[in-house]
């Protein structure tokens, strides 16, 4: 899968300073595209603006069709975006395999792990000949015009590479203090679709302000010099979305903001003013939109404004139901800080998401259990799908030089561990993560929580992009009941196992008494909803054909 676009007239107008007058190149840039890339949109519509041709494809593509494609266009540069970095070797795989179909033009990989972690990229990636570290515009548009004009490109800020003596890291570039200088990012895939509604990626920020011990945003922006937080204007991003909606029939807005700007007197001013913006554009009563944000940063007030103009779903990295997990895991706020955030955005009917650490480093029998029951005390009622992980130690977090130093820290870059202070509980998450996945429970896009996620997104989509529908409250209520149950099964899963394994409790957690139980729910959810669906088909396509929300309603 590919696609070449050129930069859009709106994007050619944002912002001075990133033309070029080189000559024009060919590039090629690979990456995942499935659930919207802008990292690699911001790197195209860059060098789109300065005049170069820019092929984006997916990495998920068969070898044979980059391969192909690499072929014909004969770029001057194949840039690799690695998002996460259990795929390091896969891209490594693929790179190889391009070098010897003869592909011999300049690679470059950019990203959290490579930037972070350059030496490693290149030694595990020896066919790289650059790894773009940090904020990659402005270094990757002066590497291909280098590169295309034969010039010295070893000297560019923000690069490392393999020399006669090892592996050098040119100066780091600052990050770019004025995001609006540029252009809107490239969306080369298609829109996630939601009953016959578009949504999109965007932001309206970079960097995180925060210093979670697991996560390595926060190393990746404070290592390279300049304002580790930047906003867009209010304005800008309100440009951007009407332009999406007008052009491209967007009316679900996803920000992937690390963590949007709420929290403080300053963000909550730039909050308000984007409220303000929206209601000026005509936008708010058209269109909806999803933010990422820490639970200390929901207020009540603002968050019924932002409610009001179209936010319908709040996802909330909560992490831990126990103080000391959300010490170890240094979040800067407390257990009833998660509490209360959720009881707000419960009475505001805002739906939320979460991300939870069912285990961390610090974990015991008991902290496990008092996670459960922070877990029941939110989504026990049904009001969201429950679902956990494991902490696992990226590369550039505090917590892996902790476990490092501790010596705790197992396996390697694809794959990283550690052992929990207690070993029972080794063999208690090897035995939960084997029945949940047998099961298929909380992972996979056919698993039961993400379906059930699913069916909450189409419920806030109906409300809020479709006329009124007379038994959508009953639908909703079915589908609160299917979760609940849900929930409960799967907490008393987690209960049951723990107490086996830490007090000698009987427990038998029958893996196909488990997948029956958890068919059947699904079963019952599908049943349900396409039920729905098919009553009010006729309504829900002449809503589309209508056009817009407002019109339709």
């Amino acid at each position: 899968m590919s696609a070449e676009f050129s930069a859009s007239p709106a994007a050619l107008s944002a912002g001075p300073g990133l033309s070029s007058r080189a000559r024009p190149q060919s590039v090629v840039l690979v990456g995942f595209l499935a659930q919207g890339n802008l990292g690699l949109g911001y790197l195209a519509s860059t060098l789109r603006q300065a005049g170069h041709s820019v092929a984006v494809l997916d990495f998920e593509s068969p070898p044979e069709e980059i391969l192909a494609t690499i072929s014909r266009v004969r770029p001057v540069l194949v840039g690799f975006s690695l998002i996460f970095q259990f795929y390091i070797r896969r891209f490594g795989a693929l790179i190889g395999f391009l070098r010897e179909n003869d592909i011999d033009c300049h690679f470059t990989m950019g990203g959290h792990y490579p930037s972070l972690s350059h030496e490693q990229t290149l030694e595990t990636v020896p066919e790289l000949d650059s790894v773009v570290r940090f904020e990659g515009e402005l270094t990757l548009l002066e590497l291909v015009e280098a590169l295309g004009s034969g010039a010295e490109w070893r000297q560019i800020p923000g690069l490392a590479f393999a020399g006669p003596a090892g592996i050098l890291a040119t100066c780091e570039r600052r990050l770019i203090d004025d995001l609006d200088r540029l252009p809107y990012p490239e969306r080369d895939f298609e829109p996630e679709i939601v009953l016959g509604r578009k949504a999109m990626p965007l932001v309206a920020s970079r960097g995180c302000a925060r210093t979670c011990s697991f996560c390595s945003i926060h190393t990746f922006y404070r290592t390279a010099p300049g304002k580790v937080v930047r906003t867009r204007r209010p304005a800008e991003v309100v440009r951007e979305m009407r332009w999406l909606h007008e052009t491209r029939g967007i009316t679900i807005f996803l920000f992937q903001d690390d963590d949007f700007p709420l929290f403080g007197k300053v963000w909550r001013r730039w909050a308000g003013e984007f409220v303000d913006e929206l209601e000026r554009s005509g936008l708010s009563h058209r269109i909806i939109w999803k933010i990422n944000c820490r639970a200390d940063a929901v207020e009540p007030e603002l968050m019924a404004r932002m409610r009001d103009a179209g936010l319908y779903i709040v996802y909330m990295g909560l992490e831990s139901g126990t103080e000391e997990g959300l010490r170890i895991l240094n979040k800067g706020i407390t257990v009833e800080q998660n509490l209360r955030a959720v009881r707000v955005l419960k009475e505001l009917g805002i739906m939320f998401e979460f991300g939870f650490m069912l285990l961390d480093p610090s974990s015991t029998f008991e902290s496990v259990r008092a996670n459960v029951d922070f877990l029941r005390a939110i989504v026990g009622d049904g009001a969201a799908s429950a679902t956990f992980c494991r902490m696992l130690p990226y590369d550039g977090t505090p917590i892996k030089d902790l476990l490092e130093r501790e010596g705790r820290l197992k396996g390697d870059v694809t794959a990283p561990d550690y052992d929990f202070l207690d070993p029972r509980l080794d063999g208690f998450y090897r035995e939960l993560a084997h029945t949940v996945d047998v099961t298929g429970w909380i992972h996979g896009h056919e698993a039961l929580t993400p379906q059930l996620n699913w069916a909450w997104n189409e419920i806030a989509v109906l409300d809020r992009l479709f006329p009124d529908l007379p038994d959508l409250g009953a639908y909703e209520t079915r589908l609160r009941e299917l979760t609940r149950e849900s929930n409960a099964l799967l907490f008393d899963l987690v209960e049951g196992l723990s107490r086996a394994y830490s007090d000698g409790a009987r427990y038998d957690a029958d893996p196909r008494a488990l997948r029956e139980r958890c068919g059947a729910l699904l079963e019952r959810l599908l049943r349900e909803r396409n039920a729905f669906i098919g009553r009010h088909q006729a309504v829900l396509l002449e809503a589309l054909r209508a056009g817009s929300p407002r019109e339709a309603a």
